[in-house]
């Protein structure tokens, strides 16, 4: 499971300041276990790690259906339509090897094109994502792509697209209807980024060859062991330090990895803390960093700059992989101290000074570590935030599970581009 290390949060909030508003986190988590208040039609959530055998069965059958069939997949969506799958694809490293590529979750002519001519001569399978079928971004791909199925001339083209969408309406739902193409259900009451355990996500895992059911595992291991009202509870103990700290004036918290295969992930996260705490004037600002290259370009500020920030480490102790530092006679880099110690081993030590150093630069800082990157852990990752950010959003009196600000860019979009009613 997940541990904690508080590092110095105790310079920043007190005992008592903890042992009294931790009352207020445990009524937020009640509030969510029990589905009440504001967004509690959008908890649907919760229910996802529960998943029947047979509808994991049924992900599993066409994630080995389209790898036998096809060379690779592209999944075409944008926001939690893509993030959490690419963010367990590209950290389960040992797992994750049929080529999962991503459209639609940007308008760039060059990105697509590029990708266009990587699928030119291959069998690739699309998997399209989106409740309405009509989310902009990911149409213009989903349209590119089915042009260049068309030009290719396949016979089975309609075997070559799986729709994940709205279980009754929408664009996309009338649309495989009206093909006869594979169709899974996003569930109503699960909101975007809260939706990698559904077949949004789980579907391009399965596709990879990600076990989905060990992912469920550790989702459902993790709801157990923090949906617990108890001040042991290390999930409560986070949100409580994010909304204590966010009242005594930190505006930021960076999510800092010392994994790269961790940077979507990162992504995931800061989608999933932006969308659900950023209202009403409120919420911290999620950034992130991946260690040691960013000390080489964030590290300055982090040590000296505006002390507005909460810093938190997510490490992995034990990498998937290992590599060790040879020995060279001349040692003209100086580097034969290092001689026999693993990457890893000198990754952690890295770890260990930047929290020290960031600690002595006077800014708060945690650390949330998993004893390895594995199906298990991404699945009690992927619900440790959820609810904290859940809980850290009921707490300021915010809905965490709608996004009305979202809408603002795309009513401006469409009015520069003559959409018809607008």
């Amino acid at each position: 499971m997940i541990t904690l290390d508080p590092g110095n949060i105790s310079d920043y909030i007190s005992d008592s300041e903890v042992e009294e508003s931790l009352p207020g986190a445990i009524r937020a988590l009640d509030s969510l276990v029990n589905r009440k208040g504001r967004g509690s039609e959008m908890l649907g959530w919760l229910d996802l790690p529960s998943v029947p055998a047979e509808s994991t069965g049924r992900l599993e059958e066409e994630g080995e259906r389209v790898r036998e069939e096809c060379d690779c997949l592209v999944v075409t969506g944008i926001g939690g339509s893509y993030l959490g799958a690419r963010a367990a694809i590209e950290a389960l490293c040992e797992e994750a090897e049929f080529p999962v590529y991503f459209a639609g979750n940007n308008l760039s002519s060059l990105y697509h094109s590029r990708l266009l001519h990587k699928l030119q001569d291959r069998r690739f399978a699309v998997c399209v994502i989106s409740k309405s079928g009509t989310t902009t971004e990911t149409a213009i791909a989903f349209r590119l792509l089915k042009e260049l199925i068309r030009e290719q001339d396949d016979p089975r083209s309609s075997e070559r697209i799986i729709a994940i969408t709205d279980p009754r309406k929408g664009a996309l739902r009338k649309l495989a209807e009206e093909i006869g193409i594979t169709v899974f259900d996003i569930p109503r009451d699960v909101g975007g980024r809260f939706s990698i355990l559904s077949p949004v996500g789980l579907l391009p895992c399965a596709v990879a060859g990600i076990p989905v059911e060990e992912m469920l595992e550790g989702a459902a291991d993790a709801l157990e062991e923090y949906t617990r009202k108890a001040d042991s509870n290390i999930m409560l103990l986070y949100a409580l330090t994010r909304h204590l700290l966010q009242a005594k004036g930190i505006a930021v918290e960076v999510l800092s990895t010392f994994q790269p295969e961790m940077n979507q992930f990162c992504e995931w996260w800061k989608q999933l803390a932006g969308e659900s705490e950023g209202k009403e004037g409120g919420g911290l600002f999620p950034a992130s960093t991946v260690m040691t290259t960013d000390l080489h370009s964030l590290g300055q500020l982090l040590q000296e700059g505006r002390r507005n920030i909460l810093e938190t480490f997510l490490i992995s102790n034990k990498p998937c992989r290992e590599l060790i530092v040879p020995e060279e006679e001349e040692n003209l880099d100086n580097l034969n101290y290092l001689a026999g110690k693993s990457l890893g081993q000198i990754n952690r030590k890295a770890y260990e000074g930047t929290r020290d150093a960031h600690i002595s630069g006077k800014i708060p800082v945690l650390s949330l570590e998993i004893p390895s990157i594995t199906p298990r852990a991404m699945g009690e990752l992927f619900i440790f935030f959820e609810l904290a950010v859940s809980v850290s959003g009921r707490m300021a009196g915010i809905n965490p599970f709608d996004q009305p600000g979202v809408e603002e860019y795309k009513k401006r979009m469409f009015r520069l581009l003559e959409k018809p009613g607008v």
